[in-house]
């Protein structure tokens, strides 16, 4: 059971162990703030949001490691809430180097860290399957190394990527880095629920990380609970919510001369109201 005596890492390990969460994705503090004070359990970085937030495209090489640790730091340090760090391939492709890099992605007081095996090259978007667990060996052995162990993420890229055999593929590593040391398995943009259960069964006990970036998978809350999903992420979703918005009313003033859009909008009260709390209570 979660309580407050917990340190979030600590918090962040039990949540894993039984039942179904959902895990947000802010981009910024007050996307932070603002999901502490709707009720969330735990927070997740995004490197797409953020990418978006810094005027950059979602891409490995958008942004500098430091940068993204930076950014990291800053989302840890607006909530009291357990925080997983996207952080990307590691920023490295050799093991050795990616332990020392998530040894440095610890120091920001992450909870969790997700490591996927994308590489960002178009002819080859998949690390090789040996070095994709060596890699993953690699982080666990950064964490274990240290006091504090956050949760460390595995994700398999290969339905992002478009790989063939996707499923085939999926199964295969996502066992594989669960055997490496991974303690929740993902694989980004996998939608069927007969797919999703495979994935479930295939690392059990190990929780499971699905992914809802958009509304067509007719997915809910309840419905990947009872496939045994613990954790659900969204991703950019959000943050493309609030540019989306954005953008509709800022393309109204300028192709209507109207301002109706404004309607929806927050109110000053609400926002500040929010952002007069310590989230940390």
């Amino acid at each position: 059971m979660v309580t407050s005596t917990m340190t979030p890492v600590e918090e962040f390990h039990a949540l894993h162990e039984k039942g179904c969460f959902v895990i947000p994705n802010p981009w910024d503090i007050g996307s932070a703030r603002i999901l502490h004070h709707l009720g969330f359990k735990a927070l997740a970085t995004t490197s797409a949001g953020y990418a978006f937030s810094q005027g950059l495209p979602d891409a490995i090489e958008a942004l500098e490691m430091d940068k993204v640790l930076a950014h990291t730091s800053e989302i840890v340090s607006a909530t009291s809430l357990p925080v997983n760090a996207d952080f990307q391939n590691g920023y490295a492709d050799e093991p050795e180097a990616v332990g020392k890099n998530v040894m440095l992605c610890v120091k920001t007081g992450a909870a969790g860290i997700s490591i996927e095996d994308a590489t960002g090259d178009e002819k080859n978007p998949l690390y090789e399957r040996e070095l994709a667990i060596e890699r993953i060996k690699a982080a666990r052995s950064a964490i274990d190394a240290g006091a504090v162990k956050p949760v460390l993420t595995a994700r398999c890229e290969a339905y992002l990527v478009g790989a063939p055999n996707a499923f085939k593929v999926t199964l295969d590593r996502l066992v594989a880095y669960a055997d490496a040391g991974a303690d929740c398995l993902f694989a980004p943009m996998v939608s069927d629920p007969k797919e999703i259960e495979a994935i479930v069964k295939s690392v059990v006990p190990k929780p499971v990380n699905v992914i809802i970036s958009n509304s067509t998978t007719g997915l809910t809350v309840q419905k990947l609970a009872d496939l045994g999903v613990r954790r659900i992420s969204v991703g950019s979703a959000l943050a493309r919510m609030a540019y989306g918005a954005f953008m509709h009313s800022a393309k109204t003033i300028i192709e209507k001369g109207t301002f109706d859009s404004f309607g929806v909008a927050a109110s000053f009260a609400e926002l500040n109201e929010i952002f007069a709390v310590n989230c940390d209570k």
